[in-house]
Order: structure tokens, then C-alpha cells, then sequence
């Protein structure tokens, strides 16, 4: 796993690339975010969906609410980035509207997008 930091005047983003699943439960997001947090000094965080264990998107195992409000509770915003369209769960396509009408959580399409979001965020 590699961290880059993208700067943007007084804004830091933690860029998260890897080849491997980097979050599998709760603790792994934990881990993960405090390492950054601490290390980078960093409280946004951009990383790819296939990063994410695909449980996580599953709403009914409960992982995406557990480890969201875990980043919320530590004030850690997370923008994460892929293609979300190939899911069929309504509640979980609910979900990422909400989330990308809030200033927390994105879910977006390209890194682009992703930075632009993270960057508007104070």
C-alpha cells in the first residue's frame, strides 16, 4: 500500500493506492484511518472501491454503517472511488445519493472528482 498526499492550499487528501483489499471490517478501517490521521495528518481520505471488501456494499451486513460512523465519529471525511453502477440494491443506491448530499461521504465515479469533493470540504 502506498500513501500520497495531494495539498491544495491548507487542504490535505490521503490518496490510498493498492493492489489488495485494504478494508475487510471494522478494524482495518480503524487501522487504516489512524494511520493516516496520525502519520500523514490527514483527515480526508480518498481511496478505490476495490479496496473495500465488497461486504462492505452489501447494506445488510451492516459494515458500511459501522465503519462510516466510526470516520464520522473521528472526523475523518472519505470520498471512495469506482464505478458503483453494476449494484442492484435500491437501499444501497439510496445510500450513496444520500451520502453525496452530505459532506462526509462520497461516493464517486474518477479520482478527479473525488479530490474536487474532498478539496470543498473545510
Amino acid at each position: 500500500m502506498q500513501i500520497y498526499i495531494d495539498q491544495k492550499d491548507k487542504s490535505k487528501v490521503a490518496i490510498v493506492e493498492s493492489s489488495e483489499i485494504e478494508i475487510s471490517d471494522v478494524q482495518g478501517a480503524l487501522d487504516l484511518m489512524a494511520s493516516i490521521k496520525y502519520t500523514d495528518g490527514c483527515d480526508k481520505i480518498m481511496i478505490n472501491k476495490s479496496n473495500i471488501t465488497e461486504e462492505f456494499f452489501d447494506l445488510r451486513t451492516k459494515l458500511a454503517g459501522e465503519i462510516l460512523q466510526k470516520y464520522m465519529n473521528y472526523n475523518v471525511t472519505i470520498a471512495i472511488v469506482g464505478d458503483f453502477e453494476g449494484y442492484d440494491s435500491k437501499s444501497l443506491k439510496d445510500f450513496i445519493y444520500e451520502c453525496n448530499k452530505g459532506k462526509r461521504v462520497f461516493f464517486l465515479k474518477d479520482k478527479q472528482a473525488a479530490l474536487h469533493a474532498l478539496h470543498s470540504i473545510d
